[in-house]
């Protein structure tokens, strides 16, 4: 018996994607909307703009997401931030087979608590 996993292009909406990647990663969400509200505020300083971080496949939307959160949370530290804005996303084609990636698009801030 042989097993394929691949992961499908992407089932999620946008709003579902924006829901569910704050609650994988440890850094503070902002949309954004609310990324360039908190810089002119001077609450949040823009450390890295365009950053793109290409996430482990993980054979399920959401473990592509868990792999891109972990990767925005070593971005954001290694920043020496505590916040991020996702900016774009989209899982990628990378196998005949339809095997797809997920690649996330974000700024990398250092926001007041």
């Amino acid at each position: 018996m042989i097993l394929m996993f691949s992961s499908c292009t992407s089932l999620m909406t946008p709003s579902e994607v924006s829901n569910t990647l704050p609650t994988l990663t440890e850094s503070v969400f902002y949309n954004q909307a609310q990324a360039t509200e908190a810089i002119n505020n001077s609450k949040c300083k823009l450390l890295v703009k365009g950053r793109t971080y290409v996430a482990p496949i993980g054979f399920t939307e959401k473990k592509d997401l868990k792999n891109a959160a972990k990767g925005i949370d070593e971005w954001v530290t290694l920043d020496g931030g505590n916040a991020y804005a996702l900016i774009n996303y989209k899982w990628v084609t990378v196998s005949d087979d339809g095997t797809t990636q997920l690649h996330v698009d974000f700024d990398t801030l250092l926001c007041k608590e």
